[in-house]
């Protein structure tokens, strides 16, 4: 199940959401965590005694209320109130903590943070931020490229030249996102996000040459920390009989599947004195002409069945003209 630390919550979002860590300091390793089949933008809500939010967020009217209990001097009030499990629990709109939440956060090892920001705005920040780092993901073999602003997954088996590829197109323009290993993250219900592992970030292997630092060689642009995977391509071995064999006007798209989400996949023969390099990016620029509703070999087929058509009416005028 995924999950993350409030430490490391709190960690990334502390200066952007100018947040300050007032109680609870025993639970900062509580786990925010959340099912493969839910939604992590449940996770984060407004004081919420029915559903019960993993992190529990107070605006104005949440702090009233809190105030209003703590009148009525009833110690045990919050722990009847928050008999559910609870991660994290922020005071937005830079409101003053009530001394009865203070306690219980401090009791019970609940973190309690403030916020400047109002509720609505950190609410959303945090639940963009859980989503992406709670997204269900899965780990694929290849380089992956970010070619003409489109994320490019090249595969195959070892030895044909996937590294070697990638470094082409990276001095032809293009980024880099991963070498070797793909961190894939179902970020949306159709959308995978590729990402590298922090060890590998940069690094791109080549055979001969070793491990080579690829922002240091080429510059900032030539790096990108993550990108969505539109188009999968597959590098594979191809001799003569392959290639006399391959559907040269095959009109079908593949696709594969990935966490659930269709990608759309290219095969590609990897044979001598093919640049591959060219047909990548030929490849790219196609499948961004399908998405826009254009398909060459399609049009090319429907021109050619036009031309027998007109063709064949004018040899039954010509007919009809001699009868």
């Amino acid at each position: 199940m995924p999950s993350v630390s409030v430490r490391r919550l709190y960690q990334e979002n502390q200066k952007k959401l100018a947040m300050a860590l007032v109680a609870g300091t025993g639970g900062l390793d509580n786990r925010i965590a959340v099912d493969a089949d839910k939604p992590a933008l449940a996770l984060v809500g407004h004081l919420n005694f029915i559903h019960h939010n993993q992190v529990q967020v107070l605006g104005v009217a949440e702090v009233e209320y809190l105030h209003k209990l703590a009148q009525y001097n009833l110690p045990n009030n919050l722990d009847e109130l928050f008999d559910f499990p609870i991660a994290l629990i922020i005071v937005a709109n830079d409101l003053p903590v009530p001394q009865n939440l203070r306690d219980y956060c401090h009791t019970h090892n609940v973190p309690l943070l403030t916020s400047t920001y109002e509720s609505p705005y950190l609410m959303d920040v945090l639940r963009i931020y859980l989503q992406r780092e709670l997204a269900v993901s899965t780990t694929k073999h290849g380089v992956f490229l970010d070619v003409f602003e489109v994320g490019v997954l090249l595969v195959g088996k070892s030895g044909l030249g996937k590294s070697e590829l990638a470094l082409e197109l990276i001095s032809r323009g293009h980024s880099l996102v991963a070498d070797d290993a793909v961190e894939l993250h179902r970020t949306a219900p159709e959308v995978l996000e590729g990402r590298c592992p922090p060890v590998l970030r940069d690094f791109l292997e080549v055979r001969g040459l070793g491990v080579l630092n690829i922002r240091h060689m080429f510059g900032e642009t030539a790096i990108r920390p993550k990108k969505q995977l539109k188009l999968i391509i597959n590098l594979v071995n191809a001799d003569d009989d392959y290639m006399k064999q391959l559907d040269r006007l095959s009109i079908r798209t593949e696709t594969e599947s990935i966490l659930n989400v269709a990608i759309r996949s290219v095969v590609l023969p990897v044979a001598a004195g093919r640049n591959l390099a060219v047909l990548v990016e030929a490849a790219v620029r196609n499948h961004i002409l399908q998405l826009r509703g254009k398909d060459s070999t399609k049009e090319f087929l429907d021109r050619h069945q036009a031309m027998l058509k007109e063709e064949s009416l004018n040899q039954e005028d010509v007919e009809q003209a001699n009868d």
